[in-house]
């Protein structure tokens, strides 16, 4: 029984900023340009943008790095 779990982690390589709306759009496999459109018209209405972003920055952890294995 593998135990592949979906999890949301902060993009390392396609970031523009923190890596947050990359890892986002990984997760809801959308184009991440959708989810910085999203924050970006969420900040100009008025409402939690740049706050939720802030939030995201804190809680969300960095993506692992992955190591290749080297033949001995």
């Amino acid at each position: 029984m593998p135990t592949d779990i979906k999890r949301v982690y902060r993009s390392r390589l396609d970031r523009m900023v923190g890596g947050v709306c990359s890892g986002l759009g990984e997760y809801f496999e959308v184009d991440p340009t959708l989810i910085r459109l999203l924050f970006v018209l969420g900040t100009l209405a008025g409402g939690p943008g740049v706050i939720a972003y802030l939030i995201l920055l804190v809680v969300v952890p960095l993506e692992p790095v992955v190591v290749a294995p080297t033949a001995s």
